[in-house]
């Protein structure tokens, strides 16, 4: 939104965004980001529950948009917003669509291995993710991204080239292309059982969840009955060690998979804080331990 708000030729008029919400351990309630940098900037808010009614975007229409701008807001608009703004609405979403519609790109890109992955810019419809592309950016993948660092890196390239792309959108120098439809992935909210490792699975697999999972809902595996988190991973070397066994390898802490091995890089037990791995064996006395299926 700064980037928008400082562009010459564009004048942000309103910021929508979800009321605040109960947050930290004291559950106080907490603006959304988005709210504290529209009220740094003397940008008006709106904080509606929803947009469902015609009467919850009245707001919208009294401030007269020529483009709406839609960037993770959480609720599919309906016909009576997205008419609102002469010039409609533009929407950013992390993938190279008609690949990964939904709410899960990032992580899906990293869980597929992809060699890239992208911003575009698409006219919003009624169908997800679904509306005509404006624009395009690529950006290749260098296999070691979690879906923190890459969703951070998508972001301020969307912010990059998203004022240029309005500006030429409102003036019609830019053509919308359809998508493809018969190329269309679709992804999908995860929950944290999406994030709940399988011992069997391949090594590769394996520490691309571990990638994908952060910052939330962190892999997770059972120690003991108790739930076992793993921050980080990576490949090792190694074989004749089963399934979710884990012992010691020189100075790394190792596990079997299914396929191959991975190494045990961050790791945080029940009831304690992240720690690196080496430091939790440590206080494990055993010459191994064994992962609940």
């Amino acid at each position: 939104m700064n980037e928008l708000a400082a562009h010459p030729e564009l004048d942000v008029v309103l910021v929508v965004t979800q009321p605040d919400r109960p947050a930290g351990r004291g559950r106080k309630l907490t603006p959304p980001p988005v709210k504290q940098a529209a009220e740094a900037l003397g940008i008006p808010v709106y904080q509606p529950e929803s947009l469902r009614t015609v009467d919850a975007s009245a707001p919208l229409r009294e401030a007269a948009p020529d483009l709406l701008v839609v960037v993770a807001y959480g609720e599919i608009l309906r016909k009576h917003v997205l008419d609102l703004a002469p010039a409609g609405a533009l929407n950013v979403h992390p993938s190279l669509l008609p690949r990964y519609r939904g709410s899960a790109p990032v992580r899906a890109a990293i869980l597929n291995g992809d060699a890239e992955t992208g911003v575009t810019i698409m006219r919003l419809v009624r169908k997800l993710d679904a509306g005509p592309i404006v624009r395009q950016e690529r950006v290749p993948l260098a296999g070691n991204e979690d879906a923190e660092s890459l969703s951070d890196e998508l972001a301020k390239l969307a912010a990059e080239f998203l004022p240029e792309t309005c500006v030429n959108w409102i003036n019609g120098s830019l053509e919308a292309v359809e998508q493809d439809d018969a190329l269309a992935t679709m992804t999908r909210e995860w929950s944290r059982d999406d994030a709940r490792i399988d011992w069997t699975a391949d090594a590769v697999d394996t520490e691309r969840l571990v990638r994908a999972s952060q910052p939330w809902p962190v892999a997770w595996t059972m120690l003991d009955g108790e739930p076992f988190r793993i921050h980080r991973s990576a490949l090792a070397t190694g074989s004749g060690l089963a399934a979710g066994t884990v012992r010691r390898q020189g100075k790394k802490i190792i596990v079997g998979c299914g396929s191959g091995v991975l190494e045990l890089v961050s790791v945080q037990p029940a009831g304690k804080r992240a720690m690196p791995a080496p430091g939790w064996w440590n206080g494990v006395r055993q010459d191994e331990v064994q992962f609940d299926a």
